[in-house]
């Protein structure tokens, strides 16, 4: 019994020996070149070159930086001799997987087996002096097109092609952040949708693994890959209304955005940006002023109130110590909301906001008219803001586009267009499945189409109208069947603070806004920016 247990002690102890010289670098030719291709595998470059005979003579790393290698399947065959044979599939990129047969030679050093690295050992034929490279040969960029079939790129609009993008030469970040097939100095979109649809518009580049001399000659084709050609992206982008659009910013001296949108789509038919450089209609994040009061306004009639419903317009107002006031300290007694809101009075919409509405009715309100919804158009752009209110000062402050609302040039001009579709849309530059591909960074998808409430669409009907015909907008020369809102918006700090001039509206089946960054009244500065507008399109 002792006799056995001995042997069983010995017989552990000589196993656990043999896996401590294994795990130390020990084992046969078959176990050193299993571990060899197990760290190529994961591409754990340092732990190959443990196991070469000669670490200066190890140049794999380099090797799959030329090829842009971005994935490997290897696996051990056969040992025989000194000789590994093994299978290889490499991920070259774009769906390509180049496989072949390859071997290791290997040889004792210092009791132990190791690889005897030479180039042959990546890819047999490949002599001292030579290596491995890809050579890419990319196919015919495809158009971004207007509605009228003509490329983007070839529009006098400055801000169309701002909208396009560009393209340049790959830097060796801009390849390695994209991944393969993309080497340094590839062609690649860097801005504009261009970036944003860089592999639709791009293609696959055809693709050759060839040997070279130290002259970079070429010795020998090893293998070939056909490439195919990118594919066009047509966008809603209308070259007739973009012109108009630009037209109407041609005099503006100070820095401002028009965008209009088709409203039963959703359709961005134009975007213009004064000056270049920035793209303050999708980006540019302000305070709406007194467009924001068709929100409000709709949110007032959704709770009960009626377009002729009587409400006073005081001079000012003070809710919680804070006082609030019309511009100009203008005051109209009791009028109809219809009224108010023609007149766009502030001090009736606070009051009314934190009387009849709270902040939770108003903040969900502005969701149907896409506030706090990721906007997903073909490119970035920025989603309107309207973070539940704190108290009753900056309710009041909210209801007419001040306190803590931030929004952008597109999302004022889908407001609009929720009115004159009856069904806010998101506004989108594609069609829906190809402005999926442009989901953010949190996974969010288009949304869904929102239909309003009809007795809300019937009331802002009446609404916006009066402001052209009668309100802050009368004395602006509009194109009959123009509805809109006057916006004064202001930043900044001190007793009389600067503005920005808004105006949003709709004609039609086309829904706009314009802002000018500290332009001053929305009445006197945007809405004959927007008429101009109107009356080129005529």
């Amino acid at each position: 019994m002792r006799r056995l247990i001995a042997v069983v002690v010995t017989a552990v102890l000589v196993v656990a020996g043999v896996l401590v010289w294994v795990l130390r670098g020990g084992g046969g030719a078959h176990e050193t070149a299993q571990r060899y291709l197990t760290a190529w595998q994961r591409g754990d470059y340092a732990a190959m070159r443990s196991l070469v005979a000669d670490p200066a003579t190890f140049t794999l790393a380099r090797t799959e930086s030329d090829l842009g290698v971005a994935g490997r399947r290897l696996k051990l065959v056969k040992t025989s001799g000194r000789t590994a044979a093994f299978d290889a599939a490499l991920d070259l990129g774009g769906g390509r997987s180049w496989h072949y047969l390859g071997t290791l030679d290997l040889a004792k050093q210092s009791g132990h087996w190791r690889i005897a690295y030479s180039p042959a050992s990546y890819y047999p034929g490949v002599q001292q002096g030579q290596r491995l490279r890809t050579v890419h040969a990319w196919p015919q960029r495809a158009a971004v097109l207007d509605t009228q079939g003509t490329p983007l790129t070839g529009s006098p609009s400055g801000s169309v092609q701002q909208l396009s993008g560009q393209v340049l030469a790959a830097t060796a970040a801009q390849a390695k952040a994209i991944g393969p097939p993309y080497l340094q100095g590839d062609p690649i979109g860097t801005d504009g949708f261009e970036k944003q649809y860089e592999k639709r518009l791009a293609g696959r580049p055809g693709l050759t693994v060839q040997i070279v001399d130290g002259q970079n000659h070429v010795v020998k084709a090893v293998q070939q890959f056909p490439g195919s050609p990118g594919r066009t992206l047509q966008t809603t982008i209308d070259p007739v209304v973009q012109h108009a659009a630009g037209q109407a910013l041609a005099s503006v001296r100070k820095p401002a955005s028009l965008v209009a949108l088709k409203p039963s789509t959703g359709e961005i038919l134009a975007v213009a940006n004064k000056p270049g450089g920035y793209n303050r209609a999708l980006l540019g994040q302000y305070p709406p002023g007194s467009t924001f009061k068709v929100i409000t306004a709709s949110a007032l009639v959704a709770g009960g109130l009626g377009t002729d419903s009587k409400v006073p317009c005081p001079a000012t107002t003070t809710i919680n110590g804070r006082t609030f006031h019309n511009s100009k300290n203008e005051q109209f007694g009791t009028i109809s909301l219809k009224l108010a809101f023609a007149y766009s009075c502030n001090t009736t919409f606070a009051d009314l906001a934190v009387s009849k509405l709270g902040g939770q009715r108003l903040t969900r309100l502005a969701a149907q008219f896409g506030f706090g919804v990721p906007l997903i158009t073909g490119l970035p752009a920025a989603r309107a803001q309207l973070p539940a209110p704190a108290d009753d000062t900056m309710l009041a402050a909210d209801a007419f586009g001040q306190g803590q609302v931030l929004t952008t040039p597109l999302n004022m001009a889908s407001v609009a267009g929720a009115i004159a579709a009856g069904t806010w849309n998101s506004p989108r530059f594609v069609a829906p499945a190809d402005a999926a591909q442009a989901a953010d960074a949190g996974g969010n998808q288009v949304a869904a189409p929102r239909k309003l409430d009809p007795a809300v669409v019937k009331a802002l009907r009446s609404l916006m109208p009066a402001v052209v015909s009668e309100g802050t907008a009368k004395k602006v020369d509009f194109p009959s069947g123009t509805a809109g809102k006057t916006g004064t918006a202001e930043f900044g700090s001190g007793p009389n603070p600067p503005t920005h001039a808004w105006f949003i509206g709709y004609r039609g089946d086309l829904a706009f806004a314009v802002i000018v960054e500290g332009g001053g009244f929305g009445a006197d500065v945007a809405a004959p920016i927007a008429a101009q507008f109107l009356k080129t399109l005529r």
